[in-house]
């Protein structure tokens, strides 16, 4: 596993809505039986009222998909199955909701 990656939502009640989990925790702390992950929403709202940050969206297999900053949780590294893609490429996006979520800006 590394940093960026995107995994399946190991929660299957969960997918509808956040179909993938994609790993924020530094390769640094693998030794920890626990991965900080962020989850991947399908946009249900309107996303006219949050900071622009937030609303940056990521495309995973051909779907645009939102980062919810605000739902980021450890999750065992056990469950998360192998990657289906990575999102390093969009490190900077993600950082930036991250900080939103933080700053509020």
């Amino acid at each position: 596993m590394a940093q960026y990656d995107i995994h399946e939502n190991p929660s299957i009640p969960q997918r509808t809505v956040f179909p993938y989990v994609i790993e924020i925790q530094h390769d640094f702390l693998d030794q920890l039986p626990t991965r900080l992950v962020m989850p991947l929403q399908r946009s249900r709202i309107s996303m006219t009222a949050f900071p622009r940050r937030l609303t940056e969206s990521i495309r995973v297999q051909g779907e645009s998909f939102f980062p919810a900053a605000h739902l980021m949780a450890p999750l065992p590294a056990k469950i998360l199955r192998r990657a289906v893609a990575s999102a390093k490429d969009q490190q900077g996006l993600l950082r930036d909701a991250i900080d939103a979520l933080q700053s509020g800006v």
